[in-house]
């Protein structure tokens, strides 16, 4: 490697020497050897070899001259094609039906284009950005779904939070909250220019929502009230975009199977067994209750009721009676014999019938064997 350095510096040296003397002999000492040349048998090689021979780099102003010389094939018709490509590939766009096309002219944003055939000014000028308006896109918490990646936080450590599906509820428990967040873009301008991660942030903001509203209830409305929660949270969520100004419409949260961290789970069956036992208990007193006290209750109104009927009959029969003989006597005032008479007759009609066999004798009569038969019986006289 030194040996070719020397080389190439004497071999510099030289070269200059000969142009600034060209009939001029130079001696060069390469490895202790002394080798004359001479400057007109160089130039003969250098001619019979092309000028590579010696490793001379050909000069600029020779490769200009080369490229001077190239000329495309066609000419300017190709040049004008390869133009008029360029502007109708760059100026002419289509978008989709579920899509819509935000513009942008050096960088300001202009307009949003509707599904179609549009136009636009040239590339370098205004910038096409489609954006998908009508697709819903789903985030996944604390579970892995057969179809999808689970969703991955961008803690400190980088790698995927296997907690984030553990919550601490309002009764100091912790409970494992997986949940599903489907959403699209409905304003694709604050999609793109007001956030500089919109996706990011609704992350970071559905995982303090459902945070939010599971720390307010207990374990069991956690297990039980799911969909009270997605609906509460779904809210929240979507007033912290509307406020972000994100773009984003929040279509639905739905809660998946909520339950306790697996080393808890059997403790806490067992207090959920324990609980419903004891639920089951009060449960049957109260329906022993509910049918003892009613009855009683039912008895003793019907008592009450019956003995106040006992009363009113009383009572009304004491004024009805004293109310006929009142009657009785203003009628007995104004005619006594007559009303002895009526009263005796009515007194004998009703007792007879109940005395049986009667016997009605004279009153003179002092004897009664001669006049009574007794050979026969049921007889009447």
């Amino acid at each position: 490697m030194q040996k070719y350095k020397i080389f190439v510096n004497r071999y510099f040296y030289f070269y200059k020497g000969l142009r600034s003397n060209p009939h001029k002999k130079i001696k060069l000492n390469l490895q202790g050897k002394i080798m004359s040349w001479d400057w007109e048998k160089l130039k003969q090689q250098q001619q019979k070899t092309g000028g590579g021979g010696t490793g001379v780099p050909p000069q600029v102003d020779e490769i200009l001259k080369n490229i001077k010389k190239f000329k495309f094939p066609g000419g300017p018709v190709l040049i004008i094609i390869l133009i008029a490509l360029f502007f109708g590939s760059s100026t002419f766009f289509t978008v989709g039906v579920d899509e819509v096309g935000v513009v942008q002219r050096f960088g300001k944003y202009v307009r949003v284009c509707q599904p179609g055939l549009n136009f636009k000014l040239p590339a370098g000028i205004e910038k096409i950005t489609k954006v998908k308006v009508k697709r819903v896109y789903k985030e996944e918490f604390g579970f892995r779904s057969p179809s999808g990646e689970a969703r991955k936080l961008f803690a400190s450590g980088g790698g995927e939070n296997k907690n984030v599906s553990l919550m601490l509820t309002g009764d100091l428990n912790v409970g494992v909250v997986p949940w599903i967040v489907q959403y699209r873009v409905k304003d694709p301008y604050n999609y793109l220019f007001k956030v500089r991660d919109p996706r990011k942030l609704l992350i970071d903001m559905s995982e303090a929502s459902m945070r939010l509203v599971v720390g307010d209830r207990s374990i069991n409305e956690v297990i039980t009230k799911r969909q009270e929660i997605a609906t509460e949270t779904q809210e929240h969520l979507q007033a912290e975009m509307d406020k972000s100004e994100t773009g984003l419409h929040i279509v639905t949260i739905e809660m998946k199977k909520t339950n306790v961290p697996e080393a808890v789970q059997p403790s806490f069956n067992e207090v959920n067994q324990a609980v419903q036992e004891k639920e089951t208990m009060i449960y049957q007193a109260k329906e022993d209750y509910n049918k003892a006290i009613p009855t009683a209750r039912g008895e003793a109104e019907r008592t009450v009721k019956m003995a106040e009927g006992y009363a009113l009959d009383r009572i009304n029969r004491a004024k009805g009676d004293s109310s006929r003989f009142v009657a009785l006597y203003q009628e007995y005032a104004k005619a006594k014999d007559i009303t002895k008479r009526r009263l005796y007759l009515e007194a004998v009609t009703d007792l007879f019938p109940k005395l049986g066999h009667k016997y009605i004798i004279d009153a003179e009569q002092k004897n009664l064997l001669p006049l009574l038969n007794l050979g026969k019986n049921g007889a009447e006289k």
